[in-house]
């Protein structure tokens, strides 16, 4: 039981040693490229606090969406061998639908034009 003790109260002295560390080397050794931008290795052009475009951010998400269907339906081969295949064919299908009916309507109201 001594011997776990040690071990415990030793890997304690250590993290904590470690992470006081950690927490006082950026303040006593603080760089100024390390507070500066980074853009490829050169110098900032310009502030690197340019507004986000939400129609790059909306189209990411698509295709996030659409990255996720195709994980949700890669067991479906998979799914004739259950007790019922019907009932597996079922959700997929509605989910298909569903996902259908959202791209169609994003289309619809230009979410995916890239252009205005």
């Amino acid at each position: 039981m001594s011997l776990i003790m040690t071990t415990l109260l030793v890997s304690m002295f250590i993290s904590s040693v470690l992470g006081v560390i950690s927490l006082l080397v950026p303040i006593f050794f603080m760089a100024q490229d390390k507070v500066m931008p980074f853009e490829c290795g050169f110098d900032p052009q310009s502030t690197a606090r340019l507004p986000f475009s939400m129609r790059f951010f909306m189209v990411g998400i698509l295709f996030l969406l659409f990255d996720l269907e195709i994980a949700l339906l890669l067991p479906l081969p998979w799914g004739d061998n259950l007790a019922a295949p019907t009932t597996s064919f079922f959700w997929a299908s509605l989910l298909l639908a569903l996902l259908t009916v959202g791209l169609v309507y994003e289309w619809l109201q230009g979410g995916l034009e890239w252009a205005e």
